[in-house]
């Protein structure tokens, strides 16, 4: 069915919201430590970031490893490296023990002490500037491991002790053994310092390296040693006792050492070893020290001195080369492993950043174009479920005319993976949906269209009925059957307002209209008398204003809904009141009754209905008064509210400014049909049946005054006037006013024939005032039977009789009966659903909605 808001008032979808405001509330709160409450972004980014970390944490390991071995490997350069200072300081002690050896042989001969000073003052001090260059060396490997610092530490002491024990040479006051075995030792932790190096146990080549140069080292170490023993005996002139013995284990460790070096050396080694050891100058040496070894039983020769130690000297130089060509190779393939070392450290370094790189670039774009996809679908779906979908079925929903054509926007995602296969499934829902709101738009105009035909249908008929019974009521002449007619008359008075609730629950406007403006009291008398008990409804204090003739008919409609609910949910000895005042920006009419009133809940559900026109479906059905109150109150721009009263409701309709005429604007209608003359005749006649005896047929308008109209179950206050003019049977007698100064030519009712003359002469009228013997005590004439025939004859004239005491038995029944309902109502209010008229609705305790 068409529901919804106007468009022309304004109204606006509660679905509808910003597009960059849409949000999907959660139907739970979210937990950070429940993995499927995260959101897609962080999902996504633990996906990449976990495995990065966990290849960060393997290639940082790798790394760390890699790092280590080149450090170590540094190191281990370093320290060979600095074998070229320790061999220069193994050297020059070498000279200086050697020397020393022969000078104290001489001492021991009575030589000169001075002399022995000079000649080894020159070799102390080049031991002293090698052993210092060597300590500036070692500086940068202060931080080298701690197997090798203790060995230069031990180093240092020895030679600490050679510098102490130099003074003791000159005055030869210690043995040669107690002084040459300080030099011994120092020589010895250097060479331990020399052999200190380590590349590592995978480190086969390297190790090999270092053993060869120390070998070498201990070879040329053992050769300065035989040397300084021949030295000493060449400058004492004889071979102490145990001299020989000391040469022969010098020369087993000698031949030791060079067969250790053989098989440690490389092919080049030991084949500049063979040239160095076939020099003339190298053969010197070797020839002088064979001429020392004992022959069979003969001694062994003392050497001559300076011979000895020229040739040695040269020997021991070509020694020193030889051993600075294998520790060169050794800090060349040092290095070599260093620098190695160094780049494949670098390599793998420089692999896994770029490996790392690529990752997370591959990962970033992959998890971005995934992200980006999701965000796409998450905000085409949001928006198609908040803002595209509550548009086009809002659309659909208040089409009055054909229904339009929706678009479906297609997927804003174009992949062909599953988020694309997704978002295209979406928007086939969305599709769906909207081909399905369409068929319902389709079906809901199509049965708008048959309520409406219908309706219209319902309409002429009615219409024909009302007809009909115009010419009924113009030629009956007896009072009870005039009554009854008339009260056929108001049944399909109210037919035909339900007619117009069928039409404005189709979405179309009532076929009744007005080109003129309307007294607001004669809206409200109109909207009485739509309804069964406008004998109840008082107007009270209604303001001089117009309403705008276009809105007259929905507003009678309205305000005939809203006293229909008033009444039937009060008392039936109560009256509901109705008071309209002008306001600055329009009118202010309420409704007041004293009925059973409405829960907190319920009112609040009633003024939320009359705020926002909800859509037409079997509740609205259910409750057509209010779906009706609540789209026509939409159309006009009428802002309505109940509140709770004192004992019942108030209903309270704000009128705008433009609904509103100003008061002279109001135009006499032309005369009514002679069916209005002798409806008001019969009216006057049928007074004991109807509430309210009928005034001459030329009475004026509505009046403003509070009108009292008898009331069931007590007779009026005396202080309140009687009415003024007929009581109603339809709107429009009562909103065509009777012409001023009426009369048979100039007085008259609009009605649906359209303007009619003067009525046609005929039989005589019955008076303006019945015959009647009083009231009873409800309230009501009496007839007088037969009075009304004999008063076209005669003057009428009131005749007085007594009151009745006794009560109308159908009076004191209905009142009885009305009163048990009530009761068993009040009873069962939280219990029992008290049916109520279709016009409106109820709660579950009974109460009025």
């Amino acid at each position: 069915m068409a529901a919804g808001p106007d468009p022309a008032t304004g109204g606006v979808s509660n679905h509808r919201r910003r597009r960059f405001d849409v949000r999907v509330v959660p139907h739970r709160r979210r937990s950070p430590f429940r993995l499927r409450d995260w959101r897609m972004s962080t999902k996504l980014a633990t996906v990449l970031v976990v495995p990065s970390l966990a290849f960060l944490v393997l290639a940082g390991v790798q790394t760390s490893t890699l790092v280590g071995r080149t450090t170590a490997l540094n190191d281990f350069s370093r320290q060979v490296a600095i074998g070229r200072e320790i061999t220069a300081v193994v050297h020059q002690l070498q000279q200086e023990r050697d020397r020393s050896a022969g000078e104290l042989g001489e001492l021991r001969r009575g030589g000169d002490r001075q002399a022995a000073a000079t000649a080894l003052r020159p070799l102390q001090a080049s031991s002293d500037r090698a052993m210092a260059d060597l300590s500036r060396a070692a500086r940068p490997l202060a931080d080298a491991d701690a197997s090798w610092r203790v060995a230069f530490s031990e180093a240092q002491e020895a030679y600490d002790q050679v510098i102490d024990i130099r003074p003791a040479i000159p005055p030869a006051v210690l043995s040669n053994d107690t002084i040459l075995s300080n030099y011994h030792r120092a020589v010895g932790a250097l060479l331990d310092l020399l052999a200190e190096p380590t590349p590592g146990q995978d480190r086969a080549a390297l190790s090999d390296a270092v053993l060869r140069y120390v070998q070498l080292a201990r070879v040329k170490e053992l050769s300065s040693r035989v040397r300084a023993q021949l030295y000493a005996a060449a400058r004492a002139g004889r071979y102490g006792t145990e001299d020989r013995v000391a040469l022969t284990d010098l020369r087993a460790q000698q031949l030791t050492a060079l067969g250790a070096f053989r098989v440690a050396a490389t092919t080049d080694q030991i084949r500049r070893y063979d040239e160095t050891s076939v020099n003339p100058l190298f053969l010197v040496a070797t020839q002088l020290e064979e001429r020392s070894l004992p022959a069979g039983n003969a001694a062994s020769e003392v050497l001559p001195s300076e011979q000895w130690w020229s040739a040695s000297q040269q020997r021991q130089e070509l020694l020193r080369q030889v051993e600075a060509g294998v520790l060169d190779d050794a800090v060349r393939q040092a290095d070599d492993a260093s620098s190695g070392q160094l780049r494949a450290t670098l390599l793998v370094v420089g692999g896994v950043v770029a490996v790392l790189l690529v990752a997370l670039l591959i990962s970033l774009l992959v998890g971005r174009s995934v992200a980006r996809s999701m965000r796409l679908l998450r905000s085409q779906a949001l928006r198609i479920a908040q803002v595209e979908l509550p548009d086009a079925l809002d659309r659909l929903r208040t089409v009055t005319g054909g229904v339009p054509s929706i678009e479906v926007a297609p997927a804003v995602v174009r992949s062909l993976d599953e988020i694309g296969e997704l978002a295209e499934a979406f928007v086939a829902v969305h599709r769906s949906a909207v081909t399905v709101a369409v068929e319902q738009a389709s079906m809901r105009r199509n049965v708008n269209a048959m309520f409406v035909n219908l309706a219209r249908r319902s309409q002429v008929l009615v219409e024909r009925q009302l007809e009909l019974l115009d010419d009924l009521e113009r030629e009956e002449s007896d009072p009870d059957q005039l009554d009854n007619l008339f009260k056929l008359d108001h049944l399909a008075a109210r037919m035909r307002r339900n007619d117009e609730s069928l039409l404005v629950l189709a979405g179309t406007d009532s076929t009744r209209r007005w080109n003129r403006p309307v007294g607001l009291g004669t809206v409200l008398l109109a909207a009485a008398a739509e309804i069964e008990q406008y004998q109840r409804v008082r107007l009270d204090s209604v303001g001089e204003v117009n309403v705008v003739g276009h809105a007259v008919g929905e507003l009678v409609h309205m305000l005939a809904e809203l006293l229909e609910n008033a009444t039937a949910f009060s008392r039936p000895d109560t009256v509901v009141l109705v008071t309209a005042r002008v306001q600055a920006s329009g009118a202010l009419i309420e409704i007041v009754d004293d009925g059973l009133g409405m829960s907190p809940a319920a009112l609040a559900e009633a003024n939320a209905v009359l705020a926002t026109p909800p859509a037409a479906d079997v509740a609205a059905v259910e409750r057509m008064g209010l779906f009706v109150v609540s789209h026509l109150a939409s159309r006009l721009g009428v802002r309505v509210q109940l509140d709770a009263g004192q004992s019942g409701l108030v209903a309270r309709l704000v009128l705008p400014g433009a609904l509103l005429a100003p008061a002279g604007s109001v135009e006499l209608d032309p005369p009514a049909p002679a069916r209005m003359l002798a409806a008001s005749a019969a009216r006057g006649a049928a007074a004991q049946r109807l509430p309210g005896a009928a005034r001459s047929a030329g009475a004026r308008g509505p009046a403003v005054a509070p009108l009292d109209l008898p009331v069931a179950g007590r007779p009026p206050a005396a202080t309140v006037p009687r009415q003024s003019r007929p009581v109603p049977v339809r709107a429009e007698d009562v909103l065509a006013p009777a012409a001023v100064g009426g009369g048979a030519d100039g007085g008259g009712w609009w009605s649906r024939q359209g303007p009619t003359g003067a009525a046609a002469p005929g039989p005589a009228a019955p008076p303006a005032t019945p015959v009647t013997a009083g009231t009873n005590e409800r309230g009501l004439p009496i007839r007088v039977p037969m009075a009304q025939l004999s008063a076209v004859t005669r003057p009428a004239q009131p005749e007085s009789a007594p009151a009745r005491a006794e009560l109308d038995p159908e009076a004191v029944g209905g009142m009885l009966s009305r009163l048990y309902s009530g009761v068993r109502r009040a009873e069962a209010e939280d219990t029992t659903e008290i049916p109520v008229p279709p016009s409106w609705g109820h709660d579950e305790g009974g109460r009025r909605q």
